[in-house]
This record gives structure tokens, sequence and C-alpha cells, in this order.
């Protein structure tokens, strides 16, 4: 009997076949998944901060802040004071910005209807239950690889297991 494939080579290689199906539908839009993802989300969470944005795409900040700059520089994410802090600074879409994230928003909804065809909703949160572990036992993997622990002691970024959008 043969060994069973392992789980990080499928959700690997699930994570590039999703991130393939978006670049192709972008491609026309001149925009890669990551920006994509970006503009989706600050779409579906308006006036979120960097922070927020980065835990709901399950990246870290300074990716996040390199791709909101990215955008900024098209002129299509911008910097707005937060009405209750005017310290903290809130990521907002601006008028070019929501017209194109509206524009390319439907590819958001088919890729997620894909990914989830077929499923039960009690299939669905146990694959999502599943998923956040997997993300989650990445994420401890890397903080002890900072702190020295473990073989590879290489830096990376935590697995996005969950929507596929990173």
């Amino acid at each position: 009997m043969s060994e069973p494939e392992p789980l990080a080579r499928i959700i690997g290689a699930t994570r590039r076949r999703i991130n393939q199906c978006v670049g192709r539908r972008l491609r026309v839009h001149r925009l890669n998944p990551q920006r994509f993802w970006v503009l989706v989300n600050l779409l579906e969470a308006p006036r979120s901060n960097l922070r927020e944005l980065a835990r709901r795409l399950r990246m870290d900040e300074p990716s996040a802040s390199r791709i909101v700059s990215s955008l900024a520089r098209r002129r299509l994410v911008e910097a707005l004071e937060d009405p209750e802090d005017r310290r903290r600074r809130n990521l907002g879409l601006t008028t070019a910005g929501r017209a194109f994230a509206l524009q390319v928003a439907p590819i958001a909804a088919e890729v997620r209807q894909a990914v989830e065809a077929g499923f039960t909703v009690e299939e669905k949160d146990t694959l999502r239950r599943l998923l956040v572990r997997v993300a989650e036992n990445m994420d401890r993997l890397e903080r002890r690889a900072g702190r020295g622990e473990g073989r590879g002691n290489r830096s990376g970024r935590a697995l996005v297991a969950a929507g596929g959008e990173k």
C-alpha cells in the first residue's frame, strides 16, 4: 500500500491552482492575485486599517503594506483619517479604485464558488476549521524558527489557508 500524499503538498498545489485561476482571469486587468485580493477585501471591509487588512488576508503587515503602496501609486487605494483617532489611518478605495474593484469582484465570487462547489455546509465548516488549524501550525513553526528553534530557521510567511487569498 502506498503512503498517503503529504497534506502540505496538496495544500500547496491547491493554493497554486487557485492563484493560477485568479491570475489568468486578471491578466486583462494587469493585476496580480495579491493586489486583487487586497482590492476585493477593501471593497468588502471598507476603512480597514493595515493591521486589520493583513489579519483578514492572513498575511504579514510588511507584505500588506507593500501591496497597498503599489495600489496607492496606481491611485486605487488611499489612506484616510480615522474619525475616532486622528493618529490612525484607515485604508479606502479611491473612486477609481472602487469602480475597478467592482469590475473585478465577480472574479472573487466565481473563484470562491468554484472552491466550495460540491461541499455540504458541514463539510465546508469542517474544512475551514482544519485549514485554519494548518495555518496556525505554520504560524507556530515560524515563531519557533524566529527563536532559533527548529531545523530550517528560515523566515517566510505562514500558509494562507482560508479562501486562497494570498
